[in-house]
């Protein structure tokens, strides 16, 4: 039953509007989480959650940021919400971040508390290696004597508690993504952003008694959004997975749970086909399968279809809206076809002078506008004012719209390459490379596979003449690895390299990158695509 929208002129939680409908529909012993061999309804979620806010509450302040390093677990989703509920901030992390990136993020938020999984705490340790942590930190699990157990002070607190009131503009969760620089920027979401979340779920038929399952992890705002926000606002049952998946680990989960809907991105679609784990019949239980992240190649749909007997259903959101402002639905959608632009968003397609572009077929940028669109970027002014504009957000994200209506992806207006979901800076890995002596010049692109998906391709230019032989190349292919993976986030390093002569240039002295994706074509399925660090 569709709840009456709510009210702004009184002062909010987003806590509250998240469990608002199972309270409301007297529904708090259903099952609200499934995870491992155990579940917990929305009643016992409800009294964790409050649990957390208590036991915060000593060290914390109305506002303050809390970084979660956590697994996703009952722990996490309890977090997140208690720490709203008690009026901070909460802030996921990417739990495969570098340690250079967790200290920029800890600097960045000017956060006063930090929530981690015991077995990260070697990898926060090494992010204020030299430094002393500002931050109170509180350990889940078995960790060393001098930090803060979680369920020790989470498991004295009360179970009751009353949510502070905020305004529907106050902060409630940043979500830190890589920028242009490849320095991550913190999306500002407030407390008023979450009550769309269900209206989307609603749309592939989710709600109570209905269970959803992402395969990607809920620090990523795909699978936040449309689970532990629109999932539980819906009154539906939420699948947690702990572990970073792999196509057999995914079909276990969805052998024992058997979700109605499951959201995943179109690598790791594209794996379980390749391991030959989607024909399994369990699959072929899943009503509803939404696909985010990166375009949907039509051969991906067609084969997947084929194996499970059930369509992907396409869409596209982002950080800084949470959930999809264009999508199909289960009653409509079209293979090739991002969908169309959901009824609790506008969206235009404009030139690059701000102009309307109304031609079939002719390709413009999105611009879109939405109750759940962020308030800008922490600390980044101009970023901020470049993207943002009268309530409007530019995405960055090329379209077309064809003669029915039906919205097509085209490509991003910037350099950022999409890899397995997630924003990669070229820059970035270029820098680190041109670090490895005997390394000259380097340029990473992105290039598509049989499939349609884009990979990165890292080209190297070596000091001296010509091309190395095969030696000093394969010294040098595991020097720049090296260096590559302990300086960056794993999902940043390109998974095949390729010395060149020379890497093409304009008379001006600008990288010619389509002549080096003419020689990018994938070698073999294997160097095409080896793994999906996204999901």
């Amino acid at each position: 039953m569709r709840r009456e929208p709510i009210d702004f002129a009184c002062q909010i939680n987003a806590a509250d509007l998240i469990l608002q409908g199972a309270r409301a529909d007297r529904r708090m012993e259903d099952v609200a989480l499934l995870y491992g061999n155990s579940e917990m309804s929305f009643g016992e979620l409800d009294s964790f959650t409050n649990r957390v806010a208590n036991a915060f509450r000593p060290f914390l302040g109305t506002g303050d940021r809390v970084l979660m390093l956590l697994k996703d677990s009952p722990e996490f989703v309890a977090s997140f919400l208690g720490i709203m509920r008690l009026g901070c901030v909460a802030v996921p992390l990417n739990t495969r971040l570098a340690p250079r990136d967790i200290r920029f993020i800890i600097d960045n938020s000017q956060a006063t508390a930090l929530v981690i999984d015991a077995e990260f705490v070697p990898l926060y340790r090494a992010a204020v290696d030299g430094r002393s942590s500002p931050l109170f930190v509180v350990v889940n699990g078995e960790h060393q004597s001098g930090l803060t157990s979680f369920h020790e002070i989470v498991g004295a607190a009360s179970p009751t508690a009353c949510s502070q009131p905020m305004d529907p503009d106050d902060m409630a969760f940043w979500l830190y993504s890589s920028g242009t620089t490849g320095t991550p920027k913190a999306a500002i979401h407030c407390h008023g952003d979450v009550v769309v979340g269900d209206e989307y779920m609603r749309t592939l038929g989710l709600g109570p008694g209905e269970r959803v399952f992402a395969s990607s992890k809920l620090f990523f705002a795909f699978a936040l959004g449309h689970t532990v926000i629109g999932g539980l606002r819906a009154g539906a049952t939420v699948i947690l997975f702990d572990g970073w998946p792999d196509a057999t680990a995914i079909a276990e989960v969805v052998e024992r749970y058997r979700p109605s809907v499951m959201l995943s991105v179109p690598t790791f679609f594209r794996n379980l086909l390749r391991d030959r784990v989607a024909q399994n019949a369990c699959f072929r239980s899943v009503r509803t399968y939404l696909s985010a992240g990166e375009a949907l190649p039509v051969c991906l749909y067609e084969g997947w279809l084929a194996a499970t007997g059930a369509p992907i259903i396409e869409g596209i959101g982002a950080t800084e809206t949470i959930f999809m402002f264009i999508s199909g639905t289960p009653a409509e959608h079209r293979p090739g076809a991002t969908g169309k632009p959901m009824p609790y968003a506008d969206v235009r397609l404009l030139d690059p002078a701000g102009q309307p572009v109304t031609a079939v077929g002719a390709i413009g940028t999105v611009w879109v506008k939405m109750p759940s669109l962020c308030r800008g970027y922490w600390l980044q002014p101009e970023r901020t004012t470049a993207q943002f504009r009268d309530g409007w957000f530019r995405t960055g994200d090329t379209f077309s719209v064809d003669a029915e209506g039906w919205w097509h992806y085209h490509s991003r207006t910037d350099d950022l390459l999409k890899i397995s979901g997630q924003w990669v800076s070229p820059g970035e890995i270029e820098k680190c490379a041109e670090r490895v002596p005997g390394i000259r010049e380097a340029v990473a692109i992105g290039v598509e596979n049989g499939d349609g998906l884009t990979r990165a391709v890292l080209f190297l230019v070596a000091d001296g003449d010509g091309i190395p032989d095969n030696v000093e190349r394969a010294q040098l292919e595991q020097e720049v690895s090296h260096q590559l993976r302990t300086t960056l986030s794993i999902y940043k390093c390109p998974r095949e390299m390729r010395f060149v002569d020379a890497i093409p240039r304009t008379a001006t002295g600008k990288v010619q990158r389509y002549l080096l994706r003419q020689q990018s074509t994938p070698r073999n399925e294997n160097q095409a695509e080896r793994s999906c660090n996204a999901s």
